[in-house]
């Protein structure tokens, strides 16, 4: 029984251990500046969903990022996400709103990283419900800012970050971003150098486990990075949103418009 005992302390223990030694904010290898590019989100089978935006400004040392998707059956994702990069990359606030038929939770979540407060708009039984708690927010949350913290991992093979997972409570997670290596990109007829990272979801405690147990762990994310003097992410394929379906996110370039008579528009 003592031994019994022993080991269910450690696999309770030991998962929150491994996340204290290896998690850290990310060093900021890359500035961020103004940035306006467009996206697209399709399903593993080459279907197009949603077509969205990356909007961001950057003010001395604080940059706000915003993402939107909106979706063919009306659904729309938006996240605003407000971070400083001075020395290392730290979230100050993330907005995520989530509606329409896309998705399995009608929710819009708010991080105040600076005061520690969360909140949590959603759905349950049709009836509106609202979570209002104050958390002890780890330095190196991730959460609004993850397509740009890959982009600094390109010297690293492995980095962990902390994450805040709505389902609809909100619970600390970890990120854990693993190299993969070398891949070929193409850009019109040319090949770029790219890296290829996977991002792991790491739950800690008893949920971890039994989540293992259970083999309901989250799929892993991957990441395609062009590896260059100036990184950019160019695509990712994972979840969107807490147990959501895996869907395909790949930046696109703006074309002119040109009318029958071959003059742009």
């Amino acid at each position: 029984m003592m031994n019994r005992g022993l080991i269910f302390l450690f696999l309770f223990i030991l998962p929150f251990c491994f996340a204290a030694a290896c998690a850290a904010q990310i060093p900021v290898r890359y500035q961020e500046g103004v940035t306006h590019g467009f996206l697209t989100l399709h399903t593993t089978d080459g279907r197009l969903i949603a077509e969205g935006e990356m909007a961001q400004t950057a003010k001395d040392d604080v940059v706000t990022s915003h993402i939107t998707f909106h979706f063919k059956d009306g659904s729309l994702y938006e996240d605003t996400a407000t971070f400083s990069q001075r020395g290392n990359f730290r979230l100050l606030k993330d907005h995520v709103a989530q509606k329409g038929p896309a998705f399995t939770e009608q929710m819009e979540s708010t991080i105040d990283a600076k005061t520690g407060r969360v909140t949590v708009n959603f759905e349950k039984d049709g009836k509106p419900q609202k979570i209002e708690k104050a958390m002890e927010l780890p330095a190196d949350l991730g959460n609004g800012i993850l397509f740009t913290l890959v982009k600094n991992l390109l010297r690293t093979p492995s980095s962990t970050v902390s994450y805040l997972a709505f389902t609809p409570k909100p619970t600390l997670v970890k990120l854990v971003f693993t190299k993969q290596g070398a891949e070929k990109l193409k850009a019109g007829s040319t090949r770029q150098p790219g890296t290829r990272f996977v991002m792991k979801v790491e739950i800690g405690g008893m949920k971890g486990v039994l989540a293992s147990l259970l083999k309901k762990n989250p799929p892993d994310t991957q990441m395609w990075v062009l590896d260059d003097e100036v990184p950019t992410l160019v695509a990712s394929e994972g979840p969107l949103y807490g147990e959501g379906p895996i869907w395909r996110i790949e930046l696109v370039s703006p074309k002119r418009v040109r009318s029958s008579a071959g003059e742009s528009r």
